[in-house]
């Protein structure tokens, strides 16, 4: 996956954030905060999760799938297979 590699620093800057919001879930899970205040990171933690599987899932449709220099048809086949398995994952 080339364009893992080519967006890493922003892909680990995302992942980085998303490690700070569970870390602050669990300091308010530990100190009994306010359920409302969970239920609010928590949301943040599912929007910022969603948003790195969206630009992932995008950077590998454009370069795995729709990429116009790919002419072998088992290649866009491969990359599309391996989309659709993660997607069955990602939706249960």
């Amino acid at each position: 996956m080339g364009h893992t590699i080519r967006d890493k620093s922003k892909l680990l800057a995302r992942a980085r954030r998303i490690r700070g919001q569970v870390e602050a879930l669990e300091r308010a899970l530990t100190t009994e905060q306010d359920c409302a205040d969970v239920l609010h990171q928590i949301a943040a933690i599912r929007g910022a999760i969603g948003g790195l599987m969206t630009q992932v899932l995008e950077e590998h449709i454009r370069s795995h799938i729709a990429d116009p220099a790919i002419t072998n048809d088992g290649l866009r086949t491969q990359g599309a297979n391996a989309l659709i398995d993660v997607l069955r994952t990602y939706l249960k």
